[in-house]
């Protein structure tokens, strides 16, 4: 789906089914139980991953059962890997026990999986990012970002860092800045609202319509300093522009599962940025990853929301937009509050640990 473009859907889409196909994930109630491991299937059971075997150690990542037999074959002292049992779980090695260390192993072993032809759909040569993305002892946690560190005891929350592309193989929760730029007031029916159609030669969701400015967070940058990075890549903006009148305004969250059936849980922090009516203002596309822009009316925007052709989670971040600027309401959709409340999700991350 994510590689092939967007085709409208032959009847209109709910705010409800919008949002569900973002989040469209929910661990089985055995989770955790030996049930889980009598008739195991690869797509569907899921084993925590934590940081070491001791007790009460933070769980980073949900691994599918297929990863948890390739580690299996990896060198000792590497991985611990204990045979199923309720509640079992894999970790690191007690050797591996820094951020240094952690990354170390990563990236050893997922360069090493690219190379091989392993998962060439999610971390193949035409997949790979090159970039790094932070995992945190807590995930509603503290930014922090130690690289260097041999040693934990400095009480961060920074656990290590892995490829980007390898993410989902290992179903670590993820980071992400999502902005809605519109023109006059928010609140009114008359706001237009930009809106961008990514390119065709994207990696993943090529020629989908996006949000005004979106992109992931890398290791050891800020989440508003994200924003900007993306605002000057993607639409040719001026940082001074960007800092003097993006508004944060919140984050949304949601349990995904792609469609390898790997798991992607993602928290993306959400902004807005107001252009007047009498301010002349052009997004332009710089680094080839969007195609163009164009200045939709709020009915336009909700018809091609409406017809499935915006990528998921941009969906979910304008339903967000309209929720907060009343242009959806509780007296005018029925399923206001599963909506509001699925936009907010946890991954159910008590049940991780």
């Amino acid at each position: 789906m994510s590689n092939d473009p967007p085709s409208p859907v032959s009847s209109p889409l709910s705010y409800l089914e919008l949002v569900k196909i973002c989040d469209n994930f929910r661990l089985p109630p055995n989770f955790g139980s030996s049930d889980v491991f009598q008739k195991p299937s690869d797509t569907d059971s899921f084993v925590p991953w934590t940081l070491s075997q001791s007790p009460g150690s933070p769980a980073v990542g949900l691994l599918r059962l297929d990863i948890v037999d390739l580690l299996r074959k990896e060198k000792p002292g590497t991985w611990v890997i204990p045979e199923p049992q309720a509640g079992y779980r894999v970790s690191f090695d007690a050797s591996v026990n820094t951020p240094r260390k952690r990354t170390a192993v990563l990236k050893e072993l997922c360069e090493r999986w690219r190379d091989t032809g392993a998962f060439p759909a999610s971390i193949g040569p035409r997949k790979w990012r090159n970039e790094m993305y932070p995992v945190y002892r807590n995930p509603f946690g503290v930014h922090d970002y130690y690289p260097e560190n041999d040693s934990d005891e400095g009480g961060g929350n920074y656990a290590f860092q892995m490829e980007r592309a390898a993410c989902a193989l290992f179903g670590v929760i993820t980071y992400g800045i999502h902005m809605t730029i519109y023109q006059g007031i928010a609140s009114s029916p008359q706001v237009k609202i930009w809106v961008p159609t990514r390119a065709k030669t994207k990696q993943t969701w090529p020629s989908w319509l996006d949000n005004s400015v979106a992109g992931g967070i890398p290791s050891g940058m800020p989440v508003f300093e994200s924003l900007v990075k993306e605002c000057e890549e993607e639409a040719s903006m001026e940082a001074d522009i960007v800092r003097n009148h993006a508004k944060p305004v919140g984050a949304i969250s949601y349990f995904f599962r792609n469609r390898m059936h790997f798991l992607q849980p993602e928290v993306e922090y959400v902004y807005d940025l107001g252009v007047p009516h009498d301010t002349p203002f052009q997004p332009r596309p710089l680094d080839g990853e969007v195609e163009s822009f164009d200045l939709l009316s709020l009915d336009e925007v909700k018809s091609k929301l409406r017809q499935g052709i915006f990528k998921p989670n941009c969906a979910a971040v304008l339903i967000d937009f309209f929720i907060r600027h009343g242009h959806l309401t509780p007296d005018d959709e029925p399923d206001y509050m599963e909506i509001v409340s699925r936009l907010h999700g946890r991954f159910e991350y008590e049940r991780w640990c």
